[in-house]
């Protein structure tokens, strides 16, 4: 009885450390939390902003969550990774070349699940400005990009680098139509983001895209899996472009 006493107390422990040492909070299962140990990528399809499981003093990251919660998605969710600080010193550039090359996201192997196969998830991209705030971190971008079913998406992008992270956020600017007939999203309400930040010895990134849609109960199920297979698309090809 006391060696089986023993066992779960140190379980308990171990699993809280591992929590407390990760920027994270209890949103994220031991399975979880484990998979990031393992350098794996980690996907959680949560719909609501209460269920991010993202939890640092950082700057960048309170902002992403303020965005978040701001919006009040009806669909969210998150693309989570980390990767060790040492021999990764480079990384914060990488991304933001990667994030800023935004011709490259034509292309994108998308996959349907309606239709049982591959299409771009972006057939096309351009960006129409480009410009940088005076202070010298922010920088503001406006894109068209087409996605189908909902065609082009009139976009800003906005990306922060003052050193200790680099977020990056997409808005639309324009009402979303799914197959060009029905209304899904009015304008400033599908928003998509990556962030990245160092946390002791490792790098968090962290990428979570969200949608405040309009209900349309008979397209409900597929306009939601049509919204999160994308964000989990986008993200997941830029963290395996790094």
């Amino acid at each position: 009885m006391r060696k089986l006493l023993l066992f779960f107390t140190t379980l308990f422990f171990v699993c809280a450390y591992s929590i407390a040492s990760l920027p994270f909070n209890n949103n994220l299962s031991e399975n979880e939390i484990a998979l990031l140990h393992e350098g794996k990528v980690l996907v959680r399809n949560i719909g609501s902003s209460s269920k991010m499981c993202l939890a640092s003093n950082n700057e960048g990251a309170k902002q992403f969550l303020k965005d978040m919660e701001a919006l009040k998605p009806s669909y969210l969710a998150e693309v989570i990774q980390i990767r060790p600080y040492k021999g990764n010193e480079d990384l914060p550039e990488k991304l933001e070349d990667t994030l800023m090359d935004v011709a490259e996201y034509v292309g994108i192997p998308y996959y349907s699940e309606q239709h049982g196969r591959y299409f771009d998830l972006y057939s096309a991209a351009k960006i129409i400005s480009d410009s940088m705030r005076e202070d010298g971190v922010t920088r503001d971008v406006k894109a068209h990009l087409t996605m189908a079913p909902f065609g082009l998406i009139d976009t800003s992008i906005k990306i922060v680098t003052p050193g200790d992270y680099v977020y990056y956020i997409t808005t639309n600017e324009n009402t979303l139509y799914y197959s060009e007939k029905i209304k899904c999203v009015k304008p400033q309400k599908m928003k998509s983001g990556v962030l990245l930040f160092r946390d002791g010895d490792n790098w968090i990134l962290y990428g979570a895209g969200g949608v405040n849609a309009i209900k349309v109960v008979f397209l409900e199920k597929r306009i939601e899996t049509s919204f999160i297979n994308r964000i989990k698309t986008f993200c997941n090809f830029i963290f395996e472009k790094l």
